[in-house]
């Protein structure tokens, strides 16, 4: 069933998106304040994947880039739109909805721009379920759309269409290229689809998932409760049932560079007994891709290694990470369909040049459980 989402429900959505971000997708703010500027008292309809048409034409749009360039350059705000109006143009075909590519911060917030300029509804589900770093590592890409032709559109009005095929790997190679030379920061449309292909290559309704995370940790915290607890009862009806903490301390340190696009680096995590030498280490790229507790691997891409305030649970980007603060590390199981030896391949611990195999944060059992009935859904619905 479509609903409508106003102003009042951005801050909600930003935190819950944030989180399920995995530390990267942009700067939510920034994008929450973009929407709230273009939106005013108007809504915006967001529309059930289950509900659209099967000849319904999808064209998701996202900003791509450093996350660390997006706190400093921030966009005039008519970027994403232009995206969307020169893919429509080449294709020779008008969108009827648009939707993001990923559940991250600005990321889940730039459809919502596109939205409110032109009056298209949004539709809740995404490509990738959390943040991953390159465009080619997309649900859609493991199950059969491809992200060519691409709309690129820059600050001062600059538009480029790229076209590799079924190639997303160079397409992604020669996206990144130019975002870097516009500044570090683009944006995009892409993957335009049906909706039948919405449907069978989407993670579902990750907007609305986000809006009740959100939503749950700010009312426990006005209620004096645990946000942990309410993150956990939140996403226990859903795709992604399983959550775990994985460490608790301060950071005592981050290195962090923007090379080749992306946000890279390490942060590490002392425990917050001071008499323990227990030590978290995250690497990221733009998200955080595994964790090490004193060595071990407790969580690995594509699962959510999540870092949030120690009390809050507020969700922190690696871009905002600093000495000092006081945090919980949460471990988020992904959905099955983000588990298929094809989605690993595609985003998986060795997409990144990592040589640890994936283990699913809730442990093998519960994993295997969950794959079996994601393919019994699949041979239903083939």
């Amino acid at each position: 069933m479509s609903w409508t989402l106003t102003a009042d429900d951005l801050p909600d959505l930003a935190r819950g998106a944030t989180l399920l971000g995995t530390g990267g997708g942009g700067d939510p703010y920034i994008g929450m304040m973009l929407v709230k500027q273009v939106l005013g008292d108007r809504s915006i309809t967001i529309l059930d994947p289950d509900d659209l048409a099967d000849d319904l034409f999808v064209i998701p749009t996202a900003q791509m880039g450093a996350p660390t360039v997006m706190v400093e350059k921030i966009p005039a705000g008519f970027e994403p739109t232009l995206a969307l109006r020169t893919l429509e143009e080449h294709l020779g075909r008008t969108a009827d909805a648009t939707m993001p590519i990923e559940c991250g911060g600005i990321n889940s917030m730039i459809p919502l721009i596109v939205a409110a300029e032109t009056g298209l509804p949004v539709v809740d589900a995404d490509g990738m379920g959390r943040a991953f770093p390159e465009l080619s590592m997309e649900t859609f890409a493991v199950y059969g759309v491809h992200g060519s032709p691409l709309a690129i559109a820059g600050e001062r009005g600059e538009r480029v269409i790229i076209d590799t095929g079924d190639d997303d790997r160079q397409m992604e190679w020669l996206a990144r290229g130019i975002a870097i030379r516009l500044g570090g920061v683009a944006h995009i449309a892409e993957y335009a689809m049906s909706g039948a292909d919405v449907r069978r290559t989407a993670v579902p309704r990750t907007i609305s998932m986000a809006l009740a995370l959100g939503r749950a940790i700010r009312v426990a915290r006005e209620e004096h409760r645990s946000p942990f607890a309410a993150i956990a009862d939140t996403l226990s009806t859903t795709l992604y049932s399983h959550v775990r903490e994985l460490f608790v301390g301060k950071v005592a340190d981050v290195e962090r560079r923007t090379t080749e696009g992306f946000a890279k680096g390490t942060a590490v995590i002392w425990s917050a007994d001071p008499s323990s030498s227990e030590r978290l280490e995250i690497s990221f790229q733009n998200e955080n891709l595994i964790a090490r507790w004193n060595g071990e691997v407790v969580a690995i891409v594509p699962d959510l290694i999540c870092i949030v305030d120690h009390e809050t649970a507020e969700p922190i980007t690696t871009e905002g990470l600093r000495y000092g603060q006081r945090v919980r590390v949460l471990g988020i199981s992904t959905p099955a369909l983000m588990r298929t030896p094809d989605a690993l391949r595609a985003f998986g611990p060795t997409a990144f040049g990592l040589t640890e195999p994936f283990v699913p944060v809730e442990g093998e059992t519960a994993a295997a459980e969950a794959a079996d009935t994601f393919a019994a859904g699949q041979a239903v619905r083939a």
